[in-house]
C-alpha cells in the first residue's frame, strides 16, 4: 500500500530551518506542516511567522501552514494571508494540549466547543476559497469530545483530518488510544491521518497492521529525536547508515550555525540548542550523561567541547 509522510508541526521545533536541513540530509517526509500563526486578537502577522511561510525559504518542500484560533475573523485574515502567499491549503490547529492554549479555549480545548467550530467552518467555506484541514487530538477531557464534533466536520468539504491518538489533558503522557482512535475512522465520512508515537520502524508497521485503511503518517516527536526514521521507514530498514554520526553531527552542525545567526546572545542560542538536545540525547548510547553535558555547558565555547565530547564518545 503506497503511504505518505507528513511532519507534525512542533511550535519552536519544526520552523522552515529546521525543515530544510532534515529535508536536505535526511529526506523521507513527503510533507511538513508549518508551526502554528497565533494572533492573539490582533489582526498582524508577526515576521517570524513570515519568514516561516516565505516560499523563498521553502524552495524544494511541500509545506502546509497551520493556525491555530477560535475566532472566524483570525481565520479568515490568515486564510487571505497564506492564500497571496501561494498556499492552497490552511491547516486548523485543534490538536496543541498545552494549557496556554487550552484555557484560552483554543487547540485541544476548544473540541468541546461544536458550535463555534461549526461557525468558524461556515464562515472559513463561505467566505474563503481556501482548502480547509484539520489537526485535533481525541477531546481535551476525554475521547467523546471528537465524536461528538465528527457529525458537524462532516457538513464540510474538508481535506483531511489529522488526529494525535491522546487526549489534550494529557500532554504527551501515557500511551495512545488506539481504540478510539478506530471508533473515529467508523465515525466520519472525512479522510483521516493517523498521528502519535511513531517512533520506531516496527511501530508504524505496527501502526500500519492496526489500521490497514490509514495511508496517511504523521510524524512529530520522533522525527525530532530520530530524523533518520522517515528514509528508513520508506527504506523498509531498522538498520541506520554506517555513517550514522557524521551525518547526525552534520545536521546538529547545519542548525547551530543557523540558529546561531539568527538568535541574539548566546542565552537565546544555549536554550535553543538544549531543547533541541532533548530529543537528540536519546539517539545516543547514554542519553542522561549526554544531555547532562549540554545543560552544564553556559557558553559558547563550553558548548562547542561538550558537543565534541559527545560525538567523539560515541
Amino acid at each position: 500500500m503506497d503511504y505518505t509522510l507528513l511532519s507534525s508541526p512542533l511550535q519552536g521545533f519544526t520552523d522552515f530551518r529546521f525543515r530544510n536541513a532534515q529535508n536536505k540530509i535526511f529526506g523521507g517526509i513527503d510533507t511538513f506542516y508549518s508551526p502554528y500563526i497565533r494572533l492573539n486578537g490582533k489582526l498582524v502577522i508577526k515576521p517570524s511567522y513570515e519568514r516561516d511561510l516565505l516560499p523563498e525559504n521553502n524552495l524544494g518542500l511541500e509545506v502546509i501552514p497551520q493556525v491555530i484560533t477560535n475566532d472566524a475573523d483570525e481565520f479568515l485574515f490568515v486564510a487571505k494571508y497564506v492564500r497571496e502567499l501561494g498556499y492552497k491549503e490552511l491547516n486548523w490547529n485543534l490538536g496543541c494540549p498545552y494549557p496556554m492554549v487550552t484555557k484560552s479555549g483554543m487547540g485541544s480545548g476548544l473540541i468541546c466547543q461544536t458550535e463555534k467550530i461549526n461557525h468558524i467552518l461556515e464562515r472559513a467555506h463561505s467566505e474563503s476559497d481556501i482548502l480547509v484541514s484539520m489537526k485535533m487530538r481525541l477531546g481535551y477531557e476525554n475521547t467523546e469530545e471528537i465524536l461528538n464534533v465528527l457529525p458537524i466536520l462532516d457538513q464540510y468539504p474538508l481535506k483531511n483530518i489529522a488526529i494525535h491518538a491522546r487526549i489534550g489533558k494529557q500532554l504527551y503522557n501515557g500511551g495512545v488510544n488506539l481504540d478510539a482512535f478506530q471508533r473515529c475512522i467508523e465515525n466520519t465520512k472525512h479522510k483521516l491521518y493517523y498521528n502519535g508515537d511513531i517512533t520506531s520502524v516496527a511501530k508504524f508497521h505496527e501502526m500500519q497492521e492496526r489500521f490497514p485503511s490509514i495511508d496517511h503518517w504523521m510524524i512529530g516527536r520522533g522525527l525530532i529525536a530520530d530524523p533518520f526514521l522517515p528514509s528508513m521507514i520508506k527504506n523498509n530498514t531498522s538498520e541506520y547508515p554506517t555513517n550514522k554520526m557524521e551525518l547526525f553531527r552534520a545536521f546538529h552542525d547545519t542548525l547551530y550555525a543557523i540558529y546561531s545567526e539568527s538568535l541574539s546572545g548566546q542565552t537565546h542560542i544555549l536554550l535553543k540548542m538544549y531543547h533541541l538536545w532533548e530529543y537528540f540525547s536519546t539517539t545516543f548510547s547514554n542519553p542522561h550523561k549526554v544531555l547532562k553535558q549540554i545543560k552544564k555547558a553556559k557558553s559558547i565555547r563550553n558548548y562547542d567541547t561538550a558537543v565534541a565530547s559527545i560525538f567523539k564518545n560515541e
